[in-house]
């Protein structure tokens, strides 16, 4: 039986030369994969003696570790990434909304799929979508997950600015119906969103976070991005955006807060007291020009922390390089902080922190007995870790996505070598094209940037 097969067997041994147990590489290791879950875990003999009817799968030179978290990511993004290259803050008004409000339902679904089947071939089992901006609903978004075999923490947007009492209750019922739709065994976990503090009211904000409280969901924020944000808040409210959660009773553990760049010290405290998580998303404050979220600090007030792409980049391996690269340049080196988190601290964020983050730390994230089998297969045998000195910093700096031979989600191989083994991408992708140019020519989407071909050269 070639490893192809034996990988999508719904029982099998796994003798890999290293697992990486809580971010930490181990050698001599047998995984027992039933059910969808991690059955058994230990030293190979002791594991292959408790399961004699089993032939273990040796696997030399290969790494299996958990699938990476992205804890924050917007799924029906996927056909403008490019389009917000060189733009200026608050790219949502310009390019997003335009653009999302003219998706039908087809291009939604196509939308999501192409934004998780990149996601799984950059090494994500799991992505929080932060809720799309289509008034089409949600149905496109979950059918899309499904077939494409990602677990998704989906949120149904909230939002009630300007609206009156009767439709605000409506969005409450809609809440309410979401959050119940679901169950933790699937691949769909509910979740509710509000864009950003300033799209609700507090009545509204407290009711949603009370209810993902209840549900034992997470509620999703954009929460001090940016600097115009921060001021309309002020502005209105007397209040910047994270002190509005915490005035309205909106700030406690089911926060999973995007972004988080532009905080005081005691938003900082605000922040650990109440037990939030937040996504640090650097790629996205890179890309954007965003200010870069104080990630180490909040690490060491033991603020909850997961890493997030917000749709700019699914690959995990570079965005746990984008995060300590993010620290280094913006405090390790004026404080000569030469470490600046290593690797085993971006490879929690990426892993087991970031499940916490996502409301799903009793699920997946890790490699342990009765969790999700959500892994990785990773090919050791490239230059790039010849020779290894501690694996688990090189996997920050030195490892690629081209490494990743085999992705599971709940025990089932949804990816071989970088391609689905169960559908065509590639005719995904050849629609998507089509309905990515009929909707972007559709959509009043302003941008500020010219293209490459625009951009007058220098002489």
């Amino acid at each position: 039986m070639d490893l192809r097969t034996a990988l999508g067997a719904p029982e099998a041994l796994l003798r890999p030369e290293l697992t990486l147990i809580d971010e930490v590489p181990q050698p001599g290791l047998a995984v027992l994969l039933r059910d969808g879950r991690f059955a058994d875990l230990g030293p190979a003999d002791e594991v292959a003696r408790r399961h004699p009817a089993l032939t273990p799968i040796d696997l030399p030179r290969r790494l299996l570790m958990p699938g990476f978290i992205d804890t924050h990511h917007h799924l029906t993004q996927s056909f403008g990434k490019a389009l917000a290259f060189g733009e200026p803050s608050e790219i949502f008004r310009r390019i997003w909304v335009p653009l999302e409000q003219h998706l039908n339902e087809e291009a939604l679904h196509v939308s999501a799929r192409l934004a998780a089947l990149e996601a799984l071939r950059g090494g994500f089992t799991t992505v929080c979508d932060a809720g799309t901006r289509s008034e089409l609903g949600l149905q496109a978004l979950e059918a899309a997950v499904q077939e494409s075999g990602i677990r998704c923490v989906l949120a149904r947007t909230c939002n009630d600015a300007g609206l009156d009492e009767a439709a605000a209750a409506n969005i409450v019922r809609e809440a309410e119906r979401h959050l119940s739709a679901h169950h933790t065994g699937d691949l769909l976990h509910p979740s509710l969103a509000i864009s950003i503090p300033e799209a609700a009211s507090d009545a509204m904000l407290a009711r949603v976070a009370a209810l993902c409280r209840e549900a034992g969901a997470v509620f999703q924020v954009h929460l001090n991005e940016h600097l115009a944000s921060i001021e309309r808040s002020l502005i209105a409210r007397g209040r910047r955006p994270l002190e509005v959660l915490h005035h309205a009773r909106a700030l406690g553990p089911e926060l999973l807060a995007a972004h988080a760049t532009m905080v005081t010290p005691h938003e900082l405290a605000l922040l650990r007291d109440s037990g939030a998580a937040v996504s640090y998303n650097p790629v996205a404050s890179s890309w954007k020009g965003n200010a870069v979220a104080p990630a180490l600090l909040m690490h060491g007030l033991g603020i909850r922390l997961g890493l997030g792409t917000d749709g700019t980049r699914s690959d995990g391996f570079r965005l746990m390089d984008a995060a300590e690269t993010a620290q280094r340049l913006t405090n390790g080196m004026d404080v000569g902080d030469f470490s600046t988190g290593a690797g085993w601290t971006w490879l929690a964020m990426a892993t087991g922190a970031g499940a916490d983050a996502a409301g799903l730390g009793r699920i997946t994230g890790r490699i342990a007995p009765g969790l999700a089998a959500d892994a990785l297969l990773i090919d050791l045998d490239v230059p790039e870790l010849t020779p290894s000195w501690d694996l688990g910093w090189e996997l920050v700096r030195l490892a690629h996505r081209g490494q990743i031979e085999a992705v599971l989600v709940q025990g089932r191989l949804r990816l071989w070598q970088g391609w689905p083994v169960d559908w065509d991408a590639r005719a995904l992708m050849d629609r998507a094209r089509e309905l990515a140019r009929e909707a972007v020519a559709a959509a009043p989407i302003q941008r500020i940037h010219p293209t490459s071909a625009q951009a007058p050269r220098a002489m």
